[in-house]
C-alpha cells in the first residue's frame, strides 16, 4: 500500500510547464494586440531605407531598344529594387508595384499599396505629333493622343531630347529658306529639282511644331487633363527622375503610417520615449513636466518646481481663475522655489517664465510671441 502510494505521481497540472509559460504567452499576445506595439513594428518594417527593396519596377521591352536604357538599368540596380522586363499596357512605359504586399500591410490600407503609377516615354516626333493634334482640336471632346482608356489614373509623360529635336527642326527651316533663293546659271532641269526639294523642306518646316505650341500644350495638359510632362535632355536625367519616383512610391506606406498616428501630446497618444497617459490620469504629471521643458531656458529643476506646485495644467488654470487681478496671475509662479541648483543658492521660477506660462494657457491670440527675448 505504501509503495503504491509512494510511486504515485503528482497531478500533471501542478508541475506542467504550461503554467509557467501561460502568462508569458498571454503577455506576448497582449503586446502583439497592442496597437501602439503594432505601429512600432510596422514602422520598423516600413523604414525608408528598406523601402526600395519592397518595390518592383516593371519596364516595357521596347525601352531596351534604346542604347541609353543601360543608364536607367544601372541606376535601378544601384537603388536596390527589383526590375522586371515585361509588356506593359502602353509601349515604352514604366510601372511600379509592391513585392507581395500581403505580409507587409502592417495596418496600411490596401489602396495605399495598390495605387498605380505609370511613366510613358515618348520620342520627340511622337510627342510633337500629339501636340499638333491637340493644337488643332481642344476642349472637353479632345482625347489624349498618347493614352488609351486602360491607362492608369496616375500617368505621366517623359520626352527625351525635345529641345535638341526642335533646334534641328529650326536649322532645317533656315536651310529651306536658303535653298529657296533663286540662283543664276542653272539649267531648267536643275532649277526644277531645286524648287522641288525646297518645297519638300518648306512643307516640313510649315508642318513642324515650335516651342510656342509646345508650351501652350504643356499648360493645357496640366490644367485640363492633369497630365504632367517631364522634358529631359538625356537618359541620365531620366534615370534620376525614375529613381526619385521609385523612392517616393516605396516610402508611401511609411508616410501614411506616420501621418495617421496620433500626436504625442494627446491623452490617447504616446511620447517617443514611451510616456503614456492612462484613463485614470497616470502619466499626465510627466508629460506636463516635459511640456514645460519645451519653453526656452527652462531646466528640469524649474519644470519640476512648477509641476510640484501644480501637477496638471487644469489645476494651474483653476489657480489663475481664483486670482483677483491680471498682475497676480502674471506673477503666480514667480516665487515658486527651485531645488537642486548647482550653486546651492536658493532659486525661484522667476517672473519671465511665470508670464510665459500664463499667456500660453490663457491667451487666444495665435500670433502672440511668448518669449520676448528670442
Amino acid at each position: 500500500g505504501r509503495g503504491g502510494a509512494g510511486a504515485r505521481r503528482a497531478p500533471t497540472w501542478e508541475i506542467s510547464d504550461s503554467d509557467t509559460e501561460g502568462p508569458a504567452v498571454s503577455e506576448a499576445a497582449a503586446r502583439a494586440r497592442d496597437p501602439v506595439e503594432e505601429r512600432r513594428t510596422a514602422a520598423q518594417v516600413l523604414r525608408p531605407e528598406r523601402s526600395p527593396k519592397r518595390l518592383v519596377v516593371r519596364l516595357d521591352p521596347a525601352i531596351l531598344e534604346d542604347a541609353g536604357a543601360d543608364v536607367l538599368l544601372q541606376a535601378l540596380d544601384a537603388l536596390g529594387c527589383e526590375q522586371h522586363i515585361e509588356p506593359q499596357p502602353l509601349p515604352r512605359s514604366i510601372s511600379w508595384s509592391p513585392i507581395n504586399p500581403d505580409p507587409f500591410h502592417c495596418g496600411v490600407p490596401a489602396e495605399v499599396w495598390a495605387e498605380q503609377e505609370l511613366l510613358l516615354l515618348l520620342e520627340p516626333e511622337e510627342f510633337l505629333q500629339g501636340v499638333a493634334q491637340l493644337t488643332q482640336v481642344s476642349g472637353p471632346a479632345c482625347s489624349m493622343p498618347w493614352l488609351c482608356p486602360e491607362s492608369p489614373g496616375c500617368t505621366h509623360l517623359a520626352v527625351i531630347g525635345l529641345d535638341a529635336h526642335l533646334w534641328r527642326a529650326k536649322l532645317m527651316d533656315v536651310g529651306a529658306k536658303v535653298v529657296s533663293l533663286p540662283r543664276s546659271g542653272l539649267s531648267g532641269v536643275q532649277e526644277r529639282q531645286q524648287r522641288s526639294s525646297a518645297s519638300v523642306v518648306m512643307a516640313h518646316a510649315e508642318g513642324a511644331v515650335g516651342w510656342p505650341q509646345v508650351e501652350e500644350t504643356l499648360v493645357f495638359l496640366q490644367l485640363w487633363a492633369g497630365l504632367d510632362v517631364l522634358l529631359v535632355a538625356s537618359w541620365q536625367e531620366l534615370s534620376k527622375h525614375v529613381c526619385a519616383v521609385t523612392r517616393a512610391i516605396a516610402q508611401r506606406p511609411f508616410k501614411w503610417l506616420r501621418d495617421s498616428q496620433t500626436f504625442s501630446f494627446c491623452t490617447a497618444g504616446r511620447w517617443a520615449a514611451g510616456d503614456r497617459v492612462a484613463r485614470d490620469g497616470r502619466g499626465l504629471r510627466r508629460i506636463w513636466w516635459r511640456q514645460i521643458q519645451q519653453f526656452n531656458r527652462v531646466s528640469p529643476q524649474v519644470a519640476n518646481a512648477v509641476v510640484t506646485a501644480f501637477p496638471s495644467p487644469r489645476l494651474l488654470q483653476q489657480a489663475y481663475e481664483a486670482c483677483g487681478s491680471e498682475q497676480e496671475r502674471l506673477g503666480l509662479l514667480a516665487d515658486l522655489p527651485v531645488e537642486g541648483g548647482q550653486s546651492g543658492r536658493p532659486r525661484r521660477v522667476g517672473p519671465d517664465l511665470s508670464r510665459r506660462l500664463f499667456l500660453f494657457l490663457t491667451s487666444c491670440h495665435p500670433d502672440l510671441m511668448l518669449d520676448l527675448s528670442s
